[in-house]
């Protein structure tokens, strides 16, 4: 059996990391492992304020390792055609600090980290968007990745026929946005904005939003677009364009995707049926009191399930769900 084989349906619990602050946080509340990136347009949460340079990540490192707990390092934005070093500085930098595992979605600098740094563990990024066995075997057999983080299009039926027919883990999203069903193509941004998350790794970059008052409502705007209406009572949520609301026809709503946060806690015993490796929070543009709250809940329920336990009750998560409502996305594909 082969150590990826070994690992399936552990669900081991990935946490999120914006900052050495959430990191800490993150730790202390039970994380198996966090992931993070570097303060550049190398990761896909590249704002003010977030990610690590490298002597927080190497602080940081010494943290986690010292408490049991893995760090990951997402290097997940695709490179600009030509001009490759400042992925592969954070590639080289990632290796000899150390880290447990870096997180990529391009192939070339997948090349790169497997010629250059062959011990180094790699896991293949949402963004590659690879949800077949074809195109995951691919992976593992070009530069030897051991885990794929998959997208979130997939049933909890599909995801263990996958399991049962490629030789890595598999990494599943578990709390927090949704994003579009369509990863590595958050493109939307950059047609209002001129960046994204694939480029340079940044979604409605806060220079760009405006919340405006028009009588009884609230109008959210990026750029020069409106994104979305609300009534002054209403939650007001942050404009990106996927989560804006169309008219078409005659009628306003969510085309692309609601606000609402995807919750996988009471599907926790059939991912763990299906194979899944690992369980990823997401929320690295989130304060440590969020992240704190999350992992601490996961790390209640996942142990309750290693047990074949019941679920413990988990209502002081709604609270912090976005636009206060959650789905299960499509690992219960209601439309299918």
């Amino acid at each position: 059996m082969s150590l990826a084989q070994e690992g399936k349906g552990d669900l081991e619990l990935i946490c999120p990391a914006g900052t050495p602050a959430a990191l800490r946080a993150a730790v202390d509340a039970g994380a198996e492992a966090v992931y993070l990136g570097f303060r550049d347009e190398t990761n896909a949460r590249n704002f003010p304020g977030l990610n690590f340079s490298p002597a927080e990540l190497e602080t940081g490192l010494a943290y986690a390792h010292g408490r049991g707990c893995k760090v990951f390092v997402a290097i997940n934005t695709f490179p600009r055609a030509g001009a490759p070093e400042a992925w592969r500085r954070a590639v080289d930098c990632a290796a000899e600090l150390g880290v447990d595992a870096v997180i990529l979605a391009d192939i070339g600098l997948l090349d790169y980290a497997a010629r250059h740094h062959p011990g180094l563990r790699l896991h293949l990024s949402v963004q590659a968007s690879a949800s077949n066995a074809e195109a995951i075997r691919f992976y593992h057999e070009a530069f030897g990745v051991k885990r794929v983080v998959l997208p979130r299009v997939l049933t909890v039926e599909d995801i263990a026929e996958l399991n049962a027919r490629i030789p890595v883990e598999t990494e599943v999203f578990a709390f927090g946005g949704m994003c579009p069903m369509a990863e590595g193509r958050c493109l939307l941004s950059s047609y209002v904005t001129g960046k994204s998350p694939n480029i340079t790794g940044v979604c409605s970059p806060a220079s760009h939003v405006r919340y405006l008052e028009r009588g009884t409502e609230m109008v959210s705007r990026l750029g020069e677009f409106t994104i979305n209406v609300f009534q002054r009572s209403d939650a007001a949520g942050y404009p990106t364009l996927c989560k804006g609301r169309f008219v078409v026809g005659d009628r306003a709503s969510y085309l692309f995707e609601a606000p609402t946060s995807l919750n996988v806690l009471p599907l926790l015993p059939e991912l763990m049926a299906a194979g899944v490796s690992a369980l990823k929070i997401e929320g690295r543009q989130r304060g440590r009191a969020y992240t704190a709250q999350v992992v601490a809940a996961f790390r209640a329920a996942v142990d309750a399930c290693r047990r074949g336990e019941a679920m413990p009750e988990m209502s002081a998560l709604d609270a912090i769900t976005e636009g206060q409502s959650e789905t299960s996305g499509a690992y219960r594909r209601a439309w299918r």
